[in-house]
């Protein structure tokens, strides 16, 4: 059994490998690019057509497609395994069930990472996996570069920041925080839709960097010849909003500020800003922590979170309400430390082990 999921360092050699199929494919009019397939159901959905009990020749027939990332060739048959969106589906393709020729000559020589598309029917194997017995195939896409080795996956944090579709391809969970991102943006607009919030966009080049104690992106107009600010904050054009008459109004937008760059600070972000008229700080709240409860239980299923050192977050029931100033007290345990000078709180901060910015002024730590 050859087993095509195995992956070697010599990235370049396979390329050149690829490369020839892709060549030998065109040479021989066979589009390696198809880009049409028929797609009846995703992984997911034809998983769920399955009929316990029911003959092979009579389950339902399904059309699938998605990249092969796993690749298994036992003489006749093959198994592959392909992933879309929804997750991944085994096919079982055999030399018989193909066009003569078409399986030695081409199946075979597909690899990780093309995208095909497959269709036959639903057949559960001798270890219990629902799989589509392939009676035909398309291939849609030749992937000419190879993918990460299957066992160790993408390990490389730099690789995994800079080529996200890859990590999204690989890894799992990316792929399943990808989707919760889309979510939660999803129920927030939900959320603050029902309540008769408008959704508006605003301007991301200004003429002043406000709303924000940021330092900005600049970039220049060639048709006005002068300097615009790159947005460090949504707030000042919603509440013209509000001037305007707009009693309820938000924006999910990017913002841009030219500082620090970390795992857990991009220069570039998305943020949420919302604001109702005829109401103060206690009305926020409220709205607040409706809003994450409404997209915790939406997108979760459940208003406990629990964290990787094991503690349990709860969001139902009451609130802890807390001054700022008590916290930050609470935090450093110094009941005067709003009467310290700056060095003196950048030294006792650091002596906390707590990161803070040493070009902060005085009323920012």
């Amino acid at each position: 059994m050859k087993d095509q999921t195995a992956n070697s360092d010599n990235t370049h050699d396979l390329y050149a490998v690829r490369l020839q199929k892709l060549e030998n494919l065109c040479k021989e009019d066979r589009n390696p690019f198809a880009v049409n397939c028929a797609q009846t159901h995703t992984s997911e959905e034809a998983i769920q057509l399955y009929q316990e009990g029911v003959a092979d020749e009579e389950q339902p027939k399904v059309a699938v497609a998605g990249r092969i990332v796993v690749f298994r060739v036992m003489g006749k048959a093959s198994f592959i395994k392909i992933q879309d969106r929804d997750g991944q589906i085994q096919a079982y393709v055999t030399r018989d069930e193909l066009p003569e020729g078409e399986y030695n000559t081409y199946f075979k020589k597909l690899d990780l990472g093309d995208i095909i598309g497959v269709e036959g029917r639903l057949f559960k194997t001798k270890t219990g996996e629902i799989t589509v017995r392939a009676e035909s195939y398309t291939l849609v896409s030749k992937s000419l570069r190879p993918l990460p080795e299957k066992w160790s996956g993408l390990k490389d944090d730099d690789k995994i920041y800079r080529q996200r579709y890859l990590d999204l391809i690989v890894n799992q969970e990316s792929r399943q925080r990808f989707r919760h991102r889309a979510r939660i943006i999803k129920e927030m607009r939900t959320y603050l839709w029902e309540r008769d919030f408008t959704e508006v966009e605003t301007p991301m080049l200004q003429s002043v960097a406000g709303g924000a104690a940021a330092r900005p992106f600049i970039t220049h107009s060639n048709a006005l010849d002068c300097d615009f600010y790159m947005r460090i904050a949504l707030e000042l054009y919603l509440k013209r909003m509000l001037v305007a008459g707009e009693d309820r109004v938000f924006e999910i937008g990017r913002v841009f500020r030219n500082e620090g760059l970390s795992r857990r600070h991009n220069p570039e972000f998305t943020m949420l800003e919302l604001y109702q008229a005829y109401t103060d700080f206690r009305g926020m709240m409220e709205l607040t922590q409706g809003l994450i409860q409404h997209v915790a239980k939406s997108v979760i299923g459940s208003l406990e979170i629990a964290r990787p050192d094991g503690t349990v977050i709860h969001l139902d029931g009451e609130w802890r309400e807390a001054k700022y100033k008590d916290l930050i007290i609470e935090a450093t345990g110094d009941v005067d430390w709003f009467t310290h000078s700056r060095v003196d709180k950048l030294q006792k901060a650091r002596a906390l082990n707590i990161e803070v910015d040493g070009e902060l002024e005085d009323y920012e730590i």
